[in-house]
C-alpha cells in the first residue's frame, strides 16, 4: 500500500477539529489567566454600564406606565417619535447641537495643538511648568462653580462687571436677557476649560518626535516658525485626526453640564442655547413622558453613529492609514 506524504501546504489547508479548537482556547485560558482576570473588571464595567443600558431603548416603542415597567409596558410603535417632530423643538435642538460642536471641534484643534506648540518652545523649565499647570487648572473646576462665578459677575442688578460699568459712567448689560450674545460666551468658557486639557495629548506627540529631524533643520538655517510649518505641524496630522474623528463620534452630543449650569432654565436663552441633551432632560423632568424622551435619546443616537460612520469612511477613502476602523 503506497502511502502519500502530506506536504507542509496541505497540512495546514487542513481544518482544525471543534474539539482541538476548544483545547486551544482552554490552554490559552490557563496560559493567560492572570491577564484576563486583571481585564475583568474593565469588562464587566462595560457591560454593565454600556451593553446591558442598551435593553432600554425599547421605551422609544412603548407607551410607558410603572405597573409594567419597562419591558411590561404596551407598545405603540412610532408615536413616541412622532409626538417628538409636533413639539416642533428637536430640529432648532438638534442644529444648536451640531453648530455648537462643530465650533468646539474646529477652535479646539487650533487652541490645543497651538497652546502645545508654544508650550514646547518655553525653553525655561520652571516657566513652562507653571504656565502649564495654570492652563490644566480649569478643567478641573465643575461646571456649577464656573455658574456661580458667572452670575456674580455679570448678573445685571449686583454684578461686578456691571458695578464697575456703573462706575465708569456706562450703561450696564444684561447678558442674562441677550441670547445673542450667548454663542460667543459658550465658546470662550469651553475652550478656557478644555484648552489645556486638550493640549496634553498634542504635547506628548510633540515630546515622541525625532529630535534628529528638528537638529537637521536647524543646520540647515530653517527658523523655528519654518520648524513648525513643515515638522511639527505635519507630525501632528495623524494625532489630530484621530481625536477629531473621535470628537465627531459625539459631534450631536452636548455638555449637559456646561449648558445646564451656565443657562440654567431660562426660556429666553433657549432658542440660542438648548441642545438635544438639555432638551431631553427638560422634557422627563417637566412632562414626565419616559416615551419620548427615550425616542428623543434614539434619535441623537442614530445621528451620532451615521455620522461617525460617514466620517471614517470619507477618511478611510483619502487616507486608509488615519482612519478608527
Amino acid at each position: 500500500m503506497k502511502v502519500r506524504r502530506i506536504e507542509p501546504a496541505e497540512a495546514e489547508a487542513v481544518p482544525v477539529s471543534t474539539g482541538k479548537k476548544q483545547n486551544r482556547f482552554l490552554h490559552i485560558l490557563r496560559k493567560h489567566w492572570m491577564l484576563l482576570l486583571m481585564l475583568a473588571p474593565s469588562f464587566l464595567y462595560v457591560v454593565v454600564f454600556s451593553y446591558i443600558p442598551m435593553t432600554g431603548l425599547v421605551l422609544a416603542f412603548k407607551r410607558y406606565n410603572q405597573a409594567g415597567g419597562i419591558y411590561g409596558s404596551p407598545w405603540c410603535g412610532l408615536a413616541n417619535f412622532k409626538a417628538m417632530m409636533i413639539d416642533g423643538k428637536i430640529g432648532m435642538v438638534t442644529r444648536n447641537t451640531f453648530l455648537y460642536n462643530l465650533a468646539f471641534i474646529f477652535l479646539g484643534v487650533v487652541f490645543e495643538m497651538g497652546s502645545a506648540i508654544l508650550l514646547n518652545e518655553i525653553l525655561n523649565k520652571h516657566f513652562k511648568k507653571i504656565t502649564q499647570s495654570l492652563m490644566f487648572l480649569p478643567y478641573f473646576i465643575s461646571w456649577v462653580v464656573v455658574s456661580a462665578i458667572m452670575y456674580n459677575i455679570f448678573n445685571y442688578e449686583k454684578g461686578v462687571f456691571n458695578h464697575v460699568l456703573t462706575m465708569l459712567g456706562s450703561t450696564p448689560v444684561d447678558l442674562y436677557n441677550s441670547p445673542k450674545a450667548w454663542p460667543f460666551v459658550l465658546i470662550f468658557l469651553r475652550l478656557w476649560k478644555q484648552t489645556g486639557y486638550g493640549s496634553v495629548v498634542y504635547l506628548a506627540a510633540i515630546t515622541g518626535l525625532d529630535q534628529e529631524m528638528f537638529e537637521a533643520a536647524s543646520i540647515d538655517g530653517a527658523s523655528e516658525w519654518q520648524k513648525i510649518r513643515y515638522l511639527t505641524i505635519p507630525c501632528l496630522k495623524p494625532t489630530m485626526i484621530t481625536l477629531v474623528l473621535l470628537a465627531i463620534g459625539n459631534i450631536f452630543r452636548g455638555d449637559f453640564g456646561m449648558f445646564y449650569q451656565t443657562v440654567k432654565s431660562s426660556a429666553v436663552l433657549q432658542p440660542y442655547t438648548d441642545v438635544i441633551d438639555t432638551y431631553i432632560f427638560r422634557l422627563l423632568i417637566n412632562s414626565g413622558n419616559v416615551g419620548v424622551s427615550s425616542a428623543s435619546g434614539l434619535y441623537q443616537s442614530v445621528l451620532c453613529f451615521i455620522t461617525i460612520m460617514i466620517c471614517n469612511h470619507l477618511v478611510k477613502k483619502a487616507n486608509p492609514d488615519y482612519a478608527l476602523y
